[in-house]
């Protein structure tokens, strides 16, 4: 459950003795458990209708408890489910009108959770072009800049894998400190040859002829991805000479 503070005071960057929470400490809370999110992304939600927050004489967002709760809400709908903003919207009103309203699956859900989904409906949890535009809050040019670097392909279909989202809002967030896409091309081939390398190593495991072992190659494939980003992380962590939280 999200957590709301129960006070503070300030300028416009802490809650107010009424509650009400500025931008900036709705952040503060929802990054306990969607550590991605942005001011940003907050912003977009908002002018797609997902919320509306107060605003103060002097034009700062005040954000209430529901707000905050509808925030979370959306977040993890669309972390989970993978879902268009317009299916959340219109689930999150129907609950506000009280009716009981199931959700869609597309994919599977990220925790690995067993789910059901239709017998043609794809293995893998996808997002569709649009979707991802509306998901990142970004246009179409902007989307086929990034694909001309490589940072993000479509699948043969013309839909994403679902982790596109992940790093379209990287890509965005990066891009709020000036750095382009044209900048991420040295990151993208790192991670390409960084893939090529778990590759080799299950690659045998993938052409066993043991359905068991070929199963096993899954995990492992998972496993050596895991450290993979663990050392690429603490190697930049150390050629900066800082330490992260």
């Amino acid at each position: 459950m999200l957590q709301t503070p129960s006070g503070g005071a300030g300028n416009g960057a802490a809650a107010t003795d009424s509650g009400l929470m500025s931008i900036g400490a709705v952040l503060n809370v929802l990054r306990d458990e969607f550590p991605e999110v942005t001011i940003s992304k907050i912003r977009f939600l908002e002018s797609e209708g997902l919320i509306e927050p107060q605003r103060t004489p002097s034009g700062y967002r005040k954000f209430s408890a529901h707000d905050v709760e509808r925030l979370g809400h959306v977040l993890r709908m669309q972390r989970d489910h993978y879902l268009p903003l317009k299916v959340i919207r219109e689930h999150l009103d129907a609950m506000e009108r009280g009716e009981a309203v199931q959700l869609p699956v597309v994919g599977r859900q990220r925790d690995g959770a067993s789910v059901s989904e239709p017998p043609e409906g794809p293995t893998a949890a996808r997002i569709g072009r649009q979707e991802l535009l509306a998901a990142v809050g970004v246009d179409e040019q902007e989307l086929k800049e990034w694909e001309s670097y490589g940072l993000l392909t479509p699948l043969e279909d013309g839909a994403y894998d679902a982790e596109a989202v992940t790093v379209a809002l990287l890509v965005v967030e990066l891009g709020r400190f000036g750095i382009e896409p044209r900048h991420l091309r040295a990151m993208k081939a790192a991670a390409d040859r960084e893939a090529g390398l778990v590759d080799q190593v299950v690659a045998p495991l993938r052409r066993h002829r043991n359905p068991q072992t070929r199963a096993h190659a899954e995990a492992r494939t998972k496993e050596l991805a895991g450290l993979t980003v663990k050392l690429h992380a603490a190697l930049v962590r150390t050629a900066l000479g800082v330490r992260l939280p």
